[in-house]
């Protein structure tokens, strides 16, 4: 007799180490809000920087429950520092929030209604993808720029430039010079100081004229679309 694969699954983040508890607030509002998308679903939620949080909530979880990851890129953090911190827990780690496959499609339609409200067309206009990059390795700036790709195949019309907070070009260079109809995103699962303080003070340090939207994680359909990949992942063939 087979056993069902549990529905349960821990949602990760890599917080904040300066001040861990309001990243973890937020993060367990954002798994209830997912939990309202499945039915039967056990959800936690764990950053990284909460010293024990994340052993904790992993002993929690039946073998075989998903873990999340809530980042953009299969970097050092998803890709060294979440497994080693698992260890020998029986845990399915799914593709970061940043590899999910309705994202492109999500980010542009909040790109396209922002442009319509303001009234500009794609043709002429510019997005600022703001990205967090990485001294670690090049996976990080490697996700944002392929995503940068897939959004420029939804919005053809659209010129798409990319800029990071930790390494060249960064924000604020690529940030100058695009004019008044230019719109930034923050590729980011998360506001953090990133997207608070670093990247705010990098676009007026750059005279950047156009406006920002919140980061892609925070938007409204995102709770939705990890409720989504977490039931492909329990997903039985045939």
């Amino acid at each position: 007799m087979s056993i069902a694969t549990p529905k349960s699954a821990l949602i990760v983040a890599h917080g904040q180490p300066s001040d861990p508890q309001p990243p973890e607030i937020r993060l367990a509002a954002l798994a209830r809000q997912v939990a309202t998308h499945l039915e039967g679903w056990e959800l936690r939620s764990a950053t990284i920087a909460a010293p024990g949080r994340l052993e904790k909530e992993v002993a929690a979880l039946p073998p075989g429950s998903a873990l999340f990851p809530m980042f953009m890129a299969d970097g050092w953090f998803v890709g060294r520092v979440l497994p080693k911190r698992l260890g020998d827990a029986r845990v399915e780690i799914l593709p970061p929030l940043g590899f999910d496959p309705d994202l492109p499609a999500l980010a542009a339609g909040l790109v396209r209604t922002h442009l319509a409200s303001a009234s500009w067309p794609e043709a002429g206009s510019t997005l600022l993808l703001a990205a967090h990059g990485s001294a670690r390795g090049p996976r990080a700036a490697q996700s944002a720029r392929a995503f940068a790709d897939q959004l420029s195949t939804l919005m053809p019309g659209l010129a798409i430039v990319t800029g990071f907070v930790e390494e060249a070009p960064f924000v604020q260079d690529a940030a100058r010079g695009l004019g008044p109809r230019a719109v930034c995103l923050p590729y980011f699962a998360l506001e953090g100081d990133h997207c608070r303080k670093d990247i705010p003070e990098a676009l007026e340090k750059a005279g950047f004229q156009g406006e920002t939207l919140p980061p892609l994680g925070e938007t409204g359909a995102i709770p939705a679309l990890i409720a989504r990949a977490l039931e492909r992942s329990r997903a039985q063939p045939g």
